[in-house]
This record gives structure tokens, sequence and C-alpha cells, in this order.
């Protein structure tokens, strides 16, 4: 599985790392919506089960994806601080750029 992580997401996901500092929680990509073709994004913390995989990024970051969930996928996570601030989870490869 492959997951990419944008720089400003990066500070945000270490920040919110650090608040949880030794509770070992790690950052967990979910699907909230899932329309069959395309799946609708969040990111939470939360602690590895049998069914993830831990998704080393080129950020220093590692993020957990359900391997059950085929359109974690390719997630690319971003964060930008316009109006309305916040993260950007797409998945290109599903053809779909949902948040």
């Amino acid at each position: 599985m492959k997951c990419k992580i944008n720089k400003n997401a990066s500070k945000v996901l270490k920040d919110m790392l650090s608040s949880q500092a030794g509770e070992g929680k790690m950052i967990r990509v979910i699907i909230t919506q899932n329309h069959g073709n395309h799946g609708h994004y969040d990111v939470t913390l939360d602690t590895a089960t049998e069914h993830d995989e831990i998704v080393k990024t080129d950020k220093d970051i590692d993020v957990l994806l359900d391997t059950r969930e085929p359109l974690l996928d390719g997630v690319w996570i971003q964060y930008f601080y316009v109006q309305p601030e916040g993260f950007f989870i797409t998945n290109p490869s599903t053809g779909f750029n949902e948040k």
C-alpha cells in the first residue's frame, strides 16, 4: 500500500502525534463514506490492528492503512492553510478527488 503526505500535512500530523506522546498512537486514514468507486477520507489517531499495514512515508510519518479497504491504497494527504483550512485527502489512483 502507498501513501503520500505534503509538507503542510506533515507538520500538522507531527503536531497531532506529539500531543499524544507516550500513548502509542499512529496516524490512521479512514474512509468516512464509501461510494464504491471512490471514498471520502479523514485522519485519526489510532493503534495498529491485525488488518493494518504500517506505511512508511517520505516525511518520516508512519500511517496505518486497513488492507481490507482498496480505496486506501494510494491516498494523498494534503493540508492547506487557505479557507477552509484543513486536510484534503484524495486517492488519485481511483480517478476521483474527494475530501
